[in-house]
């Protein structure tokens, strides 16, 4: 008997702890402002809202196929249009953009 009750402690614990995980994550990124191109640390690594239009001349090191949801640093899923990025001070990223500190995912 004791060892059903210590499941089930287990169990709610863990459920309880994964729904207040992913509601801090929410709320945390409800108030992180938008990073905007035009903040400093942004500008010097290149930072756009959409990748495809990082200047290749001035960052070589993109790619075809790079964006924030394929960075080892978003914060977020790979399906989510924006997510925090601790290169910016957690300040929200748009998915489908771009940086020079950008690391391929694992």
């Amino acid at each position: 008997m004791a060892n059903r009750r210590d499941f089930l402690g287990v169990v709610l614990g863990a459920a309880s702890a994964s729904a207040m995980a992913t509601a801090m994550r929410a709320n945390a990124q409800a108030k992180a402002p938008e990073l905007e191109e035009s903040d400093p640390v942004a500008t010097a690594l290149g930072y756009k809202k959409d990748g495809t239009k990082v200047d290749k001349a001035k960052f070589p090191k993109y790619a075809a196929g790079q964006a924030c949801t394929n960075c080892q640093l978003y914060q977020g899923k790979p399906t989510d249009a924006s997510a925090p990025c601790p290169t910016f001070a957690m300040k929200i990223v748009q998915g489908k953009g771009w940086c020079n500190a950008w690391v391929k995912r694992a």
